[in-house]
């Protein structure tokens, strides 16, 4: 109520409260038209303190829904999280078993079931070699020193192939101390080559086993692919006989079957 409505009702209440005027014939209606703003005015404060109620309410149910907003989001953005995690870590664990599957879990390389998958895309290139390495006497070297010895030339051996091989070629442990190498794009000639050169730099190596120090040397096989055959059983037979040649021939060294 604004101040010029106060001193109003306030003069109208005096003169309704002055004896003075209880005759005036205008009294009576005054009475009444002041009894009614009274009660207009009650009414509108009701009004009015139910709509601030209810403003509150309002505002309360606002920021109410909000928090269950808020808080329905964290709880989205939580499991969407650990959603995310579960499905890194399942993507992790996948990618951990095929290469548990595909290679060898002492040297890394890869095993007979990645050469399988390989081959289809191997078999279209014009022309590779194949070759069947063997670790020379290396049944000693556990029987002398210990497996744990053989598994550290084993690893030796691995990551001098890796280096030595071009990116294009392929490189798996076979068994033991078998390897198999596919030489893309290369004929026994140039694959000959290549061998004696890997040969000669298993043969530098120099693995500390303890207080020793151990050297190896390595039998090789070589066979080239001949268009349409098997390459697992033609082409690998005719490596095995070379590998078998060469090992009988007194070892370390290459041989090959045409």
């Amino acid at each position: 109520m604004t101040r010029e409505e106060t001193e109003l009702l306030a003069q109208v209440e005096a003169l309704l409260n002055d004896p003075n005027h209880g005759d005036n014939p205008l009294r009576a209606t005054l009475a009444r038209l002041h009894a009614f703003h009274r009660a207009e005015k009650q009414r509108l404060e009701r009004l009015v303190t139910i709509s601030d109620s209810y403003q509150r309410y309002v505002r309360e149910d606002e920021r109410n829904a909000q928090r269950r907003y808020q808080k329905s989001l964290r709880r989205q953005e939580k499991l969407s999280r650990i959603s995310d995690g579960y499905q890194q870590l399942m993507h992790e664990h996948n990618n951990a078993l095929k290469e548990a599957s595909t290679h060898d879990p002492l040297t890394g390389l890869p095993n007979r079931r990645l050469i399988d998958e390989r081959l289809p895309k191997l078999i279209e290139r014009k022309q590779y070699t194949l070759v069947m390495l063997d670790i020379d006497h290396f049944k000693l070297v556990n029987d002398l020193h210990g497996h744990e010895a053989g598994d550290k030339v084993l690893v030796a051996i691995a990551q001098e192939l890796r280096q030595e091989l071009r990116d294009y070629d392929l490189c798996a442990r076979w068994g033991g101390e078998e390897f198999l190498l596919l030489l893309a794009d290369t004929g026994l000639t140039e694959a000959h080559a290549i061998i004696d050169r890997l040969r000669q730099r298993l043969a530098e190596l120099s693995i500390q086993v303890g207080d020793n120090r151990l050297s190896i040397t390595a039998s090789a096989g070589l066979s080239e692919y001949r268009d349409g055959e098997d390459l697992l059983d033609q082409t690998l037979q005719r490596a095995d006989q070379a590998l078998l040649l060469a090992k009988r021939s007194g070892r370390d060294r290459s041989c090959v079957i045409v």
